[in-house]
C-alpha cells in the first residue's frame, strides 16, 4: 500500500494544461471520473481485506495458543481415559450382577 502515489482527491483536483491540439477536456474528465470511482472501490475492498486478514491472524493466534495449552495439558487426558475405563468396568460388573444368570445360560446354549 505504500507504493500508491495518488488518492481519489488528488485525481479529482488534477488539472491539465490545454494545448492547441490536445485531448477533449470532457473526455478526459469522464475518464478520470471512472478512474476515481474504481480507485475508491479498490481502496474500500483493500480495507475490508486488511480487516479480514487481521481478524483471521488473530483467530490463528488464538487457536495456536489453544493447541499449545492442549499439548502442555496432556496429563489431563490420561486421567479422563482412566475415568472412562473405570466407568466401563463398573458397567460391566453391574451387567454381570443384573444379567449374570441370563448371560451364562445363553452362552452355554451356543455350543
Amino acid at each position: 500500500m505504500n507504493d500508491i502515489k495518488l488518492t481519489p482527491k488528488e485525481i479529482v483536483d488534477k488539472h491539465f494544461k490545454p494545448k492547441m491540439r490536445g485531448y477533449d477536456p470532457e473526455d478526459v474528465d469522464e475518464f478520470l471520473d471512472q478512474v476515481i470511482q474504481d480507485y475508491e472501490k479498490f481502496n474500500k475492498v483493500t480495507r475490508q481485506l486488511e480487516e479480514e486478514n487481521d481478524r483471521l491472524k488473530k483467530k490463528v493466534d488464538d487457536l495456536t495458543k489453544q493447541v499449545a495449552v492442549g499439548q502442555s495439558g496432556q496429563t489431563v487426558r490420561p486421567s479422563a481415559g482412566a475415568a472412562n475405563m473405570d466407568i466401563l468396568k463398573r458397567l460391566s460388573n453391574l451387567e454381570r450382577r443384573v444379567f449374570g444368570s441370563q448371560m451364562n445360560d445363553s452362552q452355554g446354549n451356543h455350543f
